[in-house]
This record gives C-alpha cells, structure tokens and sequence, in this order.
C-alpha cells in the first residue's frame, strides 16, 4: 500500500508529539527536527522506532543522519513504503 505524503506527515505529527512533547501545530515539512523542533538524539531514536513500526518501514541508522528535516524523514518513509 502507498502512503501518501499527507499521511506520513499526520503519522509523524503525532509521533513526534507523543515522543518530544512538540505541539503538533508546530511540526512542518520544513522545521528541522533538532533545531527548530529540540528533537534531541535519543528522542530521535525513538521517533525512528515509531515510525518504522507505524509505516511498516526500515530507516537504517545510515539515514537517520540525513533525516534533518520533517519534509527529509516524509519523503524517505514514503519512498520507503513504495
């Protein structure tokens, strides 16, 4: 099943609300998760965790770091589902 991007982003709003403690209304494709959301490393993992299993998706800890920005993470986690 293809997720659409609008889907994923829903999904990691409440991820990221739920793991950082950031209002969804904040969460954006452009907001970068550590410094516009303060998403520290740990909470990072976690939200990683959660998506893979939310989306049914691998994120290899070698895309994580590239995963800077929320629109970064929608795209991957998209392409991933293909």
């Amino acid at each position: 099943m293809a997720l659409s991007p609008a889907d994923v982003l829903a999904g990691l709003k409440e991820i990221v609300e739920e793991v950082a403690g950031v209002s969804a209304s904040q969460i954006e494709l452009d907001k970068n998760f550590t410094d516009d959301l303060d998403v520290d490393s740990l909470s990072m993992v976690e939200v990683v965790v959660a998506a893979e299993e939310r989306f049914g998706v691998k994120i290899p800890d070698d895309a994580v770091t590239d995963l800077a920005t929320v629109g970064d993470a929608v795209n991957f986690i998209v392409n991933a589902a293909k």
